[in-house]
């Protein structure tokens, strides 16, 4: 939620008493600067296994190396994932949602997991980022050797508010698979399901994530898995039904044991807010990614391959801020988009 702080006008004094008079007129300009307000901003990202919350945590990085200019300061909140983030947007707990571009699309078509809302007319896109791939990890001995092999197994199908178990929910659905034709059907978290592998509590999980993913990769030093394919007719069919899903492949080397591409398929994880996120802020937030880019990309391997171009050009199911716009107008990206006024709270 957005919070404002001012700084202590004593603390102002004492940092210039122990100027010298030379720097009187810079220290008092800067006084004035300094004592603008300081607003605190959210991003909801997912489990700490995940991409989600380095993604947060990257963006913060970007916007507080200048909160000094720009007043905006930054933190990130751990959740379930995609539709706890919707749910947490809605509710005006945070400010920002790392979503996937399926969830987003649910969200604002009142589908699935939101349909007894109805559509969320108030969220607002901000800018698109990394693939994800769905994700099947077996452990090695356990018989599976492509998705349909899950049957009968003992599957972690990811907690509910997770993305990774909406895209579960949807691959169930066109296989027409129930719960009762897993010998079990766990709903662990992201962080959990690895031990729960390594253990042999349960024999696969399934993951939605951008790659390479780093408990994917704990998990495999700590047991013998194998990354299974997760493409076949039947999931051919769901990408071309569906615009916001893509043919997408696991590289070769990702994990240990991993030596040729994964084929599977999967989404885009992208930034949202709501309308009532003031312009000036979402500006600051996208122009901040974008000012200290190349950064950017190496805070984390999934970043590497991430294109300004894509990530402002990616067509999103819910309308484009403002406040996005703003920046990608400077881009040479001119979207039509819906003016949003800012309620009178910010």
């Amino acid at each position: 939620m957005v919070k404002i702080e001012r700084l202590c006008g004593k603390q102002i004094a004492a940092r210039m008493a122990i100027w010298t008079g030379a720097l009187t007129f810079s220290i008092f300009s800067n006084q004035a600067f300094s004592q603008d307000p300081i607003v605190d901003i959210t991003i909801g990202t997912g489990g700490h296994a995940g991409v989600y919350f380095p993604t947060g945590e990257a963006i913060c990085k970007s916007v507080n190396k200048n909160t000094i200019r720009h007043n905006v300061r930054c933190s990130v909140i751990p959740t379930n994932g995609s539709i706890e983030n919707i749910s947490m947007l809605q509710s005006g707990t945070i400010d920002f949602g790392i979503v996937q571009s399926d969830i987003q699309f649910y969200a604002v078509r009142g589908y699935g997991p939101f349909k007894q809302y109805g559509p969320d007319q108030d969220l607002r896109a901000v800018l698109s980022l990394f693939a994800e791939s769905f994700t099947v990890v077996a452990r090695v001995g356990s018989g599976i050797k492509r998705l349909n092999d899950l049957k009968g197994k003992r599957v972690n199908i990811g907690n509910p508010g997770s993305g990774q178990r909406a895209d579960m929910d949807l691959v169930m659905a066109i296989k027409r698979w129930k719960k009762s034709d897993f010998e079990r059907a766990t709903e662990l978290t992201s962080d959990q399901q690895g031990k729960a592998l390594c253990a042999n509590k349960i024999d696969a999980f399934v993951f939605t994530a951008g790659h390479p993913n780093h408990s994917i990769k704990a998990t495999a030093e700590h047991c013998d898995v194998e990354v299974v394919q997760a493409y076949d007719a039947t999931i051919k069919t769901l990408v071309e039904k569906y615009p916001y899903y893509v043919r997408t492949r696991i590289p070769a080397g990702a994990y240990k044991g991993t030596t040729s591409a994964i084929p599977t398929f999967g989404i885009k994880a992208t930034l949202v807010a709501t309308s009532q996120i003031p312009d000036k802020i979402v500006k600051t937030v996208v122009q901040s990614i974008f000012d200290d880019f190349i950064d950017f990309r190496f805070q984390h391997s999934a970043f590497f391959n991430l294109k300004p171009d894509e990530m402002v050009r990616t067509k999103h199911a819910a309308p484009l801020h403002p406040g996005a716009a703003l920046y990608f107008g400077n881009m040479g990206y001119n979207p039509k988009v819906d003016k949003v006024k800012a309620p009178k709270r910010y």
